[in-house]
């Protein structure tokens, strides 16, 4: 492909200056071309992300041919977009290029590393790699890249690091060997595995993997104030903390100072051969399989106070509570019971009201020695008897397991400590096991579901499934998403990518309008968040503050928390730790995620785009931008292609059909509105001619705002025969572009409309008046509130107005499209009565009734 690839660049860069332009009918193929392809990535993206819910069987030769459609589709967008304006974006094929070859990389099992193959730094780990760090390493990076919680900075030594390591040492024939001899029972087995230990620990480590670790060692530090820096080493081999726990079987070392780190490594990686561990693999059935082992090296935490968190109680989940141990120090005697702790017992919903409480005397605590280790001390007496947490503390504690929990969708098992500053910091969590006790919460599901009243159900698409509760918080505006709380159900009018930047903190999303196959439910089903969209009810059913429980798989929404319900997950099987399902979640990082949120940001552009989904969205966004922007010289001689529209408002208005944009004979010259069968355009019309909103009285104007409209000046964009000169509409069955100058303000108005919801868009906008720049800004003002009540996003910039909507249904759009037409008669010479501001909320009124009574 790269060839091909190169050869397109090379035709299009050959292109002339002086080729004749494209005619706007083939632009305008090319621009329904890119809107098919657009479609099909986005249906094959969701198709790909349902499979992950588990309810679908899928093989390796489903994930290939899926990727590669995906990319030849891609592919066909920048050409398209290439073919429609020549040469300007053809940096899109280099961002394609290297996604699409990490892409072939995953699928020929070489999993693709960013930046170091033998050490990775937490900022660039997601759970795509836990086959290259340990489960435990990709927790806890998850944990601080997509939840925002604080974790210690580190970064892994990856599992290619200990195949490095075992090959450089020829250790892999007799740590076969030893297997062999644990899966036998012999009795020689305990020997060999101390035999195996004592070579890893005596093994050298490769000179390119010591560089490694010490550069990674050296970016660690930058930037810290402190003096020696000590590190705590955390095992995180293959299996550990995912299916199979192997809690508290491997080793970790504490406040290791950087001379110890090659001498500690090696420690870890021979914990893989003890002899608990072998026994617990070879019971569990893990002995056929290879293990390897990653290493977590972190920032040492000096904590003030440690623990544990069960966010369920795991002896008797049915009590809904959850569980904290805490102790003074260090957290690890905790976990090995070593040392005493108190437990807080407290609610699992909020306000968590803590239900009881077991203080004990903790005469000791594990704290870091100046030079490095640990050593165990005596607990101040003031402190042995004295509670370690205070509410608040408690409270941040359980919010954060919380979220934790949500995230991997099982309940958790989380170490977590409080530094001197009084920060808290997650250290670990792995899935808390609750299958022998599950039972307990959801054998009477059917019976419980009678409680709670179903507040409407099979309205809309599931986009994500999942179950989960919260409390309702309708979004509007910017500030309502600046303003979101976590744990909330996520209400609003429509989808839009912005969404995306509150969507990791929603439990659920629900939505009136929008597509499964749109940008948000790719983001959603990114981060497992339950969502049903285009229910067309929710903002009006669903109150702010009201507890609901959204269960996303049989598409019901109840009222209050349906406890049981949410549990049924935990009772789930899990097959997310197959090679099947972890390669098509690695590949599907390089296809799904959305990183261009919003047009306006400065990451919009080719390079920003770090995903097949990001390609699709800026060509999708450049495709119409560049439509609307492209010269009617390109349209062709007016005077010959086009056909007056006659109308009873003197409208002059000049049509060019491209394509069943009008109906009835070509060869009349005069268009009657019945004739008009373009979607957008009959909508259009329709609004401009509601009764009483052309005002055809002349208005009178003082000679200095007559003299400020003839001295001003505009740009040479706004000065061609675009923009002064004949008004024009070229339309299709799906499609207008409208360019009016009335009097002395200029409109411009594009829509696509069609069945499918992805396609459909509306752009306005309008720039100009007859009177001085205080009233044409008032006007500017009156035209964005009235615009943005109507569910438009707006920009203005003086008198400029700029307005778009998008991704709403065929008869929503239609209504859009009229309430446009109507804006247009009702605001044409308003900037001549707008002498104060208070005419602003009276005229938004009078449209508001004009509306409500003539358009439905």
């Amino acid at each position: 492909m790269s060839t091909f690839t190169d050869w397109i660049k090379t035709a299009f860069r050959s292109r002339k200056k002086s080729a004749p332009r494209v005619p706007f009918t083939v632009l305008f193929s090319e621009f329904q071309k890119i809107l098919e392809y657009n479609n099909k990535v986005l249906e094959l993206m969701a198709e790909m992300g349902t499979k992950l819910g588990g309810a679908y069987i899928f093989d390796q030769q489903y994930i290939r041919s899926k990727c590669r459609h995906i990319a030849d589709l891609v592919y066909k967008l920048i050409y398209n977009l290439n073919v429609m304006v020549p040469k300007k974006y053809l940096s899109l094929y280099d961002a394609f290029g290297a996604i699409n070859n990490e892409i072939e990389e995953e699928l020929a099992g070489r999993p693709v590393i960013p930046q170091a193959e033998y050490t990775m730094p937490y900022d660039l780990i997601t759970d795509d790699f836990t086959d290259v760090v340990g489960a435990k390493n990709a927790n806890i990076a998850q944990i601080k890249n997509l939840l925002g919680l604080k974790t210690p900075e580190g970064f892994a030594i990856t599992i290619p690091a200990f195949k490095a390591f075992v090959e450089h040492n020829r250790l892999q024939s007799k740590m076969d060997a030893v297997n062999d001899l644990w899966q036998k029972e012999d009795a020689n087995r305990n020997q060999a595995a101390e035999e195996i230990r004592g070579l890893i620990s005596e093994g050298t480590v490769p000179q390119v993997l010591q560089k490694e670790i010490y550069r990674s060692l050296d970016r660690l530090y930058q930037g810290l104030n402190s003096g020696e820096v000590f590190l705590a080493l955390r095992s995180s081999a293959m299996s550990e903390d995912s299916e199979h726990s192997f809690a508290g079987q491997y080793l970790s070392l504490l406040n290791e100072p950087r001379g110890n780190i090659l001498q500690t490594y090696k420690s870890i990686l021979a914990s893989l051969f003890s002899d608990s561990v072998m026994e617990y693999r070879r019971q569990k059935g893990l002995m056929d399989s290879q293990e390897g082992m990653a290493v977590a090296c972190q920032i040492m935490v000096d904590a003030k106070v440690s623990g544990v968190l069960y966010t369920l109680d795991p002896r008797a989940p049915d009590r809904d509570v959850m569980l904290i141990n805490a102790t003074w120090g260090l957290g690890a005697p905790v976990v090995t019971g070593e040392v005493r702790a108190d437990l807080y017992t407290l609610d699992r919903e909020e306000p968590y009201l803590l239900k009881s409480l077991d203080v004990v005397r903790k005469s000791n605590q594990l704290v870091p020695n100046k030079g490095g280790g640990t050593d165990i001390r005596t607990v101040h007496q003031d402190l042995q008897t004295r509670t370690c947490l205070i509410d608040k503390q408690m409270k941040q504690i359980v919010e954060a397991g919380l979220m934790i929990e949500r995230h991997f969708k099982k309940p958790q098992d989380i170490e977590w400590a409080i530094d001197h500053e009084d920060n808290l910091v997650i250290l670990q969590t792995r899935s808390l096991n609750i299958k022998d006790q599950v039972a307990k919460l959801v054998c009477n599901i059917s019976s419980v579901l009678d409680d709670f009243p179903i507040i409407f159900q099979n309205k809309g698409s599931i986009a994500q499934e999942g179950i989960s509760t919260g409390k309702v918080f309708v979004v509007k505006t910017e500030e309502d998403l600046a303003r979101f709380p976590g744990d909330a159900v996520l209400v609003t009018a429509y989808t839009s990518p912005r969404l995306g930047k509150v969507i990791k903190k929603a439990s659920a999303i629900i939505t009136d309008v929008g597509s499964p196959t749109g940008h948000l439910a790719t983001i959603a089903r990114e981060f497992r968040v339950p969502t049903i969209v285009n229910t067309g009810i929710a903002t009006q059913l669903l109150r702010p503050g009201q507890v609901v429980t959204v269960d996303a798989r049989e598409n019901i929404i109840y009222e209050g928390a349906v406890k049981a319900l949410c549990y049924y997950e935990f009772a789930e099987e899990t097959f997310e730790t197959t090679y099947e399902y972890r390669l098509l979640k690695r590949v599907l990082k390089k296809i799904a995620p959305l990183n261009l949120l919003d047009p306006s940001e400065k990451n919009f552009t080719p390079s920003g785009c770090k995903t097949l989904h990001d390609i699709t969205r800026y060509v999708h966004e450049k495709a119409v931008s560049e439509l609307i922007e492209l010269e009617y010289t390109q349209v062709g001689d007016t005077a010959s292609s086009g056909r007056k529209l006659k109308f009873d408002i003197p409208l002059d208005l000049i049509l060019i059909d491209i394509g069943g944009g009008i109906s009835g004979s070509a060869g009349v010259s005069e268009v009657k509105p019945h004739d008009v069968s373009s979607i957008p355009m009959k909508a259009f019309l329709k609004g401009l001619s509601v009764p009483g909103a052309w005002d055809t009285e002349p208005m009178s104007v003082d000679f200095g705002s007559f003299m400020s409209s003839l001295t001003r000046t505009f740009s040479s964009s706004m000065a061609t025969p675009k923009y002064v000169g004949q008004n024009l509409a070229v339309l299709s069955k799906e499609y207008v572009n409208i360019n009016l100058r009335l009097g002395y303000h200029f409109n411009m108005i594009v829509a696509y409309i069609s069945k499918d919801l992805n396609d459909n868009y509306a752009y306005f906008r309008f720039l100009g008046g007859v009177t001085d720049i205080s009233r044409r800004s008032r006007r500017a003002t009156l035209l964005a509130e009235i615009l943005a009540q109507n569910d438009f996003r707006i920009d203005i910039h003086g008198d400029l107005v700029v307005a778009r909507i998008k991704k709403l249904n065929l008869e929503m759009m239609e209504k859009k499209m009229k309430i446009l037409g109507l804006l247009v008669a009702f605001t044409r010479q308003l900037d001549v009565k707008m002498n104060h501001e208070q005419e602003i909320a009276r005229l938004k009124a009078v449209f508001q009734d004009l509306k409500n009574n003539h358009i439905k």
